[in-house]
Parts: structure tokens; C-alpha cells; sequence
């Protein structure tokens, strides 16, 4: 019996995922399959569905510049808006018929017969000319690892498996952590709680938020002209590529912009927050942009509530009935919300096992000879092999930006391949290192090498103290250099 060999696998039916599918069928590839571990479509916007979910940045920004939507409800949509944005994308797009759901990856191997054999958890196996890997930054949940967790008798909620069937009203809870998702879970439950006490290992900078409803006038204008939408998405990526890229990216050169956004951060707080103690613990003591910072206006009031108390003792450990601290003090409570993120370098790249040519373990190559990816998608090695989660990748704040960039690659190096007639490629050893050394050499400018990081606790780092997720480009190198990369930056067979 033959076996069906297809045109490519896709892992993971996130924006990053959907994003691929759409390119690969443009190119005339329409043989895919789009795998996916959860019920449905739309990734990190599946996955999350806690009180208070919205995007962190302008929904204008964050969405497919060739596939505007021109109703979100608010200036910074709410996650069901983006999970229905990404269902109406894969269907639009006729991607969704690609998709298989609940499925999950064990691992993938390259075969000497010239294509890959992807795993699946229970013993099927797949075989594709392409793998792409879209499997997200955010997607293996951190949980903590502090002792007595196990023993605690009451409900214990993470927030990237979130159960609305649960009443809080009434309860005396505790959220561990304090990052972006904290700042829009933390407001929406204190009210209904009788106690809420937030333990905080790292606080986070916060700016005001210029959120609003948007107008259906406005909508409807957005919907009849989309130039007018064009124009507020470039006018709010410019504003989020000067604070990335200006202030975090380039921050040696710009260190009185970066200093500015901490003054608005402060004076943001000064306001917000009546009791100095507390204004100063919710005060970070790292630079701005060592660690990814949020928008809020509701996160920072939250704390002149007389039923929230924040606590920054580190926990020492958890019993049955409570959070123990350092200190000695206990704190009864009969709910846990673990607001605590997610594992980027343990756990992810990769999110499962990738054997390539002669062997090689990607995620042993990374671990061991560091994190590394030219332009973002490919590693020496691996042939036919496209990783939309690597190192150096991340371009900008909106994700979206990666993905189309990313996309743009993808287009040009296959076209080449079909023009050459050839079966596979492979990025070659000289310009990976080549590409490299230049981002090591552009991160020298970063606030990562020249502001304090060492207490920010960022993602942005890996386990070796590298800030090896974003790329240290503007996103207009990035879609540049995706569009004009040399094409003998690769072997052909």
C-alpha cells in the first residue's frame, strides 16, 4: 500500500498557523493538513477565555493586513471578537477544511526518502513534503512550582484553562501572579470576592490605556472605505514600532524616550494608587521593556479596594487551607487563581520532539548550541522544515506583524524551489551563522544589554540569560529582508 505523502503538515491552527495555510494554498499547495491539539481553532484565543480577556495592543494592528475587519467593538477588542475573527479568517480563506482538532504531535522525523513523518499521540503516523511548526510563543502553561501546591483542598483555577461554571462571588481567593494577563483578570473578579490577596513576585509596568468603544458610524466608515482603517493601523503600528524598537530595541541611542514611557508609567500609577506603600510595591525596580509591559486603567484602582491586599513576601508554601509566606503569615482561602503564564524555553521550542537530518534534535541543538533561527524560520539541519515560532522572530509588538512577514518568506523561498525544479531545501551553515552574528550584534544596543534587567524575571529570556525572542530589527527590515533575502542562502536538492 502507498503511502498518501502530503503537500505539508501544519502544527498548530493559531493566527500563526492559519497565516501558513493561506500562503501554502496561494502557492498552489492545497494537499495540507493543519494539526491541532485543542477543540477548535484560533490558538491562544481559544485556549484563554478568563474574565476580562482583550487583545494588549489596537485591534487595528492586531489583525491580517489583507484581511481587515472593520467591526472590532473597541479600540482593544475582547478575546471572543478575535476568536471570531480567526474562524471567519480560516473560513473565508477555505483553510478551516484543512484543520484536525484534538489531535495531538509526538514528535517529527526527517526521512531519507525526502519528507517527514509526523507522530501523532496513538500511534498514527503522517508523511509530508513540508513541516511548519505554528504551534505559538504562548502556548505550554507555566504552572509554580511551590511546595504543598498539591495539598490545596479548594478550587484551583489556571487562567489558560478557565471555568465560568465556577461562582466567585463571595469567596476568599488568591491570584499568583502579576503579569499582563493579572492586570485584566485581576479587576474583573475583586468586586465579586469577599477577599482577594495578590502575590506579587514581579511588578509590571503599566500605561494608560486609550481604550473605547468604537461607533458603528465609525465601523461602517472603516467597512466602506478601508483606507480610513489603513491609516489608523499605520498610524497605531508607528506608534508601537517607536516604543519597541526606539525605546526597547535601540534603547543605548534612545534612552530619554525609554525614560519618558517609565514617567508616564509613573504618573499613572501616582494617580491611580492612593497608599504610598502600595505605590511602591507595584513599582518595578527594572527597566522599562526588560519585561513585555501592558496597558491598563482598571489594574492599578483595583488596589484601594478594602477586600484586595497585595502582598510581595515570596511565598514559602501552600497548605490545604491557605498561602503560607516567608514571613510566617498565613492567609486563608479557599480559591487559587495561578495567573502565572506560560514556559517558553522549558517547555516550548520546540513543543515537541524534531528530529532532522543525521538525527539532529532541534531542541537539543538549541539548548546546547544556543538559540537560533535565520530570519526567524529556519535552522541548518532541518530541510524542508519552516519554524513560525523560533528564536530572533518575534518582530514588533503585533504578532501579526511576524506572521505576515514570515508569510512573505515563505512565498519567495518556495517559488524558488519550484523554479529550480527541486525537492527540498535547507538553509546553509554560513548564513545562519551569518544572520546570527548580526542579531547578537544589533541586541547590543537593546535595553536587554543596557538597561537593568536582572530583576524583571522577563520571557523575553531564555535559560542561558539571552534575549533570543524578538528580533532586533524594525519590522521594516524585517519585511524587507523577507522579500529579498538570497535565494543561495539555501541548497537545493
Amino acid at each position: 500500500m502507498t503511502e498518501t505523502i502530503h503537500d505539508a503538515v501544519i502544527v498548530g491552527a493559531g493566527f500563526g498557523g492559519i497565516g501558513a495555510a493561506i500562503q501554502l494554498r496561494r502557492l498552489g499547495h492545497d494537499d495540507l493538513v493543519v494539526l491541532e491539539r485543542e477543540s477548535d481553532l484560533g490558538g491562544t484565543w481559544h485556549v484563554n477565555r478568563y474574565p476580562g480577556l482583550a487583545v494588549d495592543i489596537p485591534s487595528s494592528t492586531y489583525s491580517y493586513s489583507f484581511e481587515p475587519n472593520p467591526y472590532w467593538s473597541r479600540l482593544y477588542a475582547p478575546g471572543a471578537e478575535l476568536k471570531a475573527y480567526a474562524t471567519h479568517v480560516a473560513e473565508k480563506y477555505d483553510v478551516r477544511r484543512h484543520m484536525r482538532f484534538d489531535t495531538v504531535v509526538d514528535g517529527a522525523v526527517w526521512d531519507d526518502g525526502k519528507h517527514w513523518t509526523v507522530n501523532i499521540a496513538g500511534g498514527e503516523r503522517l508523511h509530508a513534503r513540508l513541516l511548519l511548526t505554528a504551534t505559538g510563543f504562548l502556548s505550554q502553561p507555566a504552572f509554580p512550582a511551590i511546595e504543598g501546591i498539591d495539598t490545596f483542598a479548594g478550587t484551583v483555577i489556571h487562567t489558560t484553562r478557565w471555568d465560568d461554571s465556577i461562582d466567585l462571588d463571595g469567596r476568599r481567593a488568591a491570584v499568583i501572579g502579576t503579569g499582563a494577563t493579572a492586570v485584566q483578570l485581576i479587576p474583573e473578579i475583586a468586586p465579586r470576592l469577599a477577599e482577594l490577596t495578590v502575590y506579587q513576585r514581579t511588578a509590571i509596568w503599566v500605561t494608560p490605556k486609550g481604550d473605547r468603544a468604537i461607533p458603528q458610524g465609525v465601523q461602517k466608515l472603516y467597512a466602506r472605505v478601508p483606507l480610513a482603517q489603513r491609516a489608523v493601523r499605520t498610524i497605531g503600528s508607528g506608534i508601537l514600532e517607536l516604543i519597541m524598537v526606539a525605546g526597547v530595541l535601540k534603547y543605548r541611542r534612545a534612552k530619554l524616550l525609554n525614560r519618558s514611557v517609565e514617567k508616564l508609567a509613573l504618573r499613572h500609577l501616582a494617580r491611580q494608587v492612593k497608599d504610598p506603600e502600595t505605590r511602591r510595591k507595584l513599582t518595578p525596580d527594572y527597566t522599562f521593556g526588560c519585561k513585555r509591559p501592558t496597558f491598563s486603567n482598571t489594574y492599578f484602582p483595583t488596589f484601594n479596594r478594602a477586600n484586595v491586599h497585595l502582598e510581595t513576601t515570596p511565598i514559602a508554601r501552600i497548605e490545604p487551607d491557605g498561602i503560607v509566606t516567608e514571613d510566617g503569615t498565613k492567609t486563608e482561602i479557599d480559591t487559587l487563581v495561578l495567573a502565572t503564564g506560560f514556559n517558553l524555553w522549558d517547555t516550548n521550542f520546540p513543543a515537541f520532539e524534531v528530529i532532522g537530518r543525521g538525527g539532529k534534535d532541534l531542541g537539543k541543538f538549541w539548548r546546547e548550541q544556543q538559540f537560533q533561527a535565520y530570519e526567524g524560520v529556519a535552522v541548518p539541519g532541518f530541510p524542508n522544515f519552516v519554524s513560525l515560532n523560533s528564536p530572533y522572530s518575534y518582530s514588533g509588538l503585533s504578532y501579526f506583524t511576524t506572521i505576515e512577514s514570515q508569510m512573505k518568506h515563505l512565498k519567495r523561498l518556495l517559488r524558488e524551489v519550484d523554479r529550480r525544479g527541486a525537492a527540498t531545501f535547507e538553509i546553509t551553515e554560513r548564513a545562519n551563522a551569518e544572520f546570527l552574528d548580526r542579531m547578537t550584534d544589533r541586541l547590543e544596543d537593546s535595553v536587554f544589554v543596557n538597561g537593568s534587567c536582572a530583576t524583571s524575571r522577563s520571557y523575553y529570556f531564555n535559560q542561558h540569560g539571552m534575549a533570543t525572542l524578538l528580533r532586533p530589527t524594525s519590522t521594516i527590515n524585517a519585511f524587507r529582508e523577507a522579500g529579498s533575502f538570497p535565494l543561495d542562502d539555501y541548497s537545493y536538492a
